[in-house]
């Protein structure tokens, strides 16, 4: 039976799997988002991912027209199966100096999909929707999320206990009941979305679509370590500790990075908000570069290889575990 997924904005719809990639600070750049798009998924980044070169060539713009013309080429050999679109990830915290400048070249692009992250802002939501766009905003509480809608968002991103980096700390059957309890636009969950059976739950307790981050570090177009990559294939969701050090915002991170960085992971301080810098143009402080994230689905991820791969086999799981249950329920 066909996916009826109508009832959502033009840039959601068609879908191989109702799926979408999130920003993954440093790892998420233009040759990772175009695999994703191009398997069928919405491809993302972070817009601070793209480092500065010069105040005249801003690297975001250059990777807008990179990302655009790979996907035009595509779809022009592909007319039957085109690429999905593309969104970008803003945060929309006060220390982000570069924020308005990456609005205006995100308008400039007519970036079809804004993923808004750490406040959520009007003029933010009225710059997406002046160039076309939808905004999708992520919340880790109800309280958040109808903050978000008042403000212009199109979209929620219920980010729930299990999500990798940045994460609330409720159950996803909780935050998801409550938003759906007055929110009827799209919705989308973040926390251990590594495989379709756990989409498919996602989409069986209200979200439209699921939001999906660690099966994505380990691959060919990530731009990850080695030996982050191979810690994800080898590690489980034991492996992971929730802490507010490293940014300042609750968030999942591997152990054995930690450890690596000679801290004990079953003893860390805890940070406040205060200490959240993006002046710099970086989504985290430099000195915690080498503190990997992760979402409590790692267990999932057993190897590394392309991100084309990632969505066939969680397409095929999708497909799958949606016929078991049909089955269940047949007469």
């Amino acid at each position: 039976m066909a996916r009826d997924d109508s009832h959502l904005p033009k840039a959601l719809q068609g879908l191989r799997v109702p799926m979408v990639a999130s920003p993954l600070f440093i790892i998420s750049v233009p040759e990772l988002v175009i695999a994703q798009c191009k398997a069928g998924i919405v491809g993302s980044f972070p817009a601070l991912n793209a480092r500065e070169e010069d105040g005249e060539h801003p690297m975001l713009d250059t990777w807008l027209t990179q990302i655009e013309e790979e996907l035009d080429r595509y779809n022009q050999a592909n007319p039957d199966t085109p690429a999905a679109p593309f969104a970008v990830n803003q945060i929309v915290h006060r220390s982000n100096t570069r924020l308005e400048r990456d609005l205006e070249i995100c308008v400039k692009h007519k970036v079809p999909i804004w993923i808004t992250s750490l406040g959520a802002r009007v003029e933010v939501n009225e710059a997406a929707h002046s160039c076309g766009g939808i905004v999708l905003h992520d919340v880790i509480n109800n309280k958040f999320a109808s903050k978000a809608v008042e403000k212009g968002a199109d979209g929620l991103v219920a980010v729930a206990a299990g999500a990798g980096g940045h994460a609330g700390k409720q159950s996803p059957l909780a935050l998801i009941s409550e938003i759906r309890e007055w929110f009827e636009g799209p919705l989308l969950l973040s926390g251990s979305i590594a495989t379709g059976a756990s989409l498919l739950a996602a989409r069986a307790m209200g979200a439209d679509l699921g939001y999906t981050g660690t099966p994505f570090i380990a691959t060919n177009e990530a731009n990850a370590q080695q030996e982050y990559k191979d810690m994800i294939v080898a590690s489980s969701a034991d492996d992971i500790v929730y802490s507010s050090l490293f940014t300042g915002v609750w968030g999942n991170y591997l152990k054995g990075s930690v450890k690596a960085a000679g801290m004990d992971p079953e003893n860390l301080p805890v940070a406040d908000s205060s200490s959240m810098d993006f002046g710099s143009g970086s989504s985290k402080p430099k000195a915690w570069k080498t503190i990997w994230g992760s979402g409590q689905g790692i267990g999932a991820v057993k190897s590394v290889g392309p991100a084309g791969d990632v969505v066939k086999r969680m397409a095929e799981e999708y497909a799958a575990a949606g016929k078991k249950l049909a089955a269940e329920f047949a007469p």
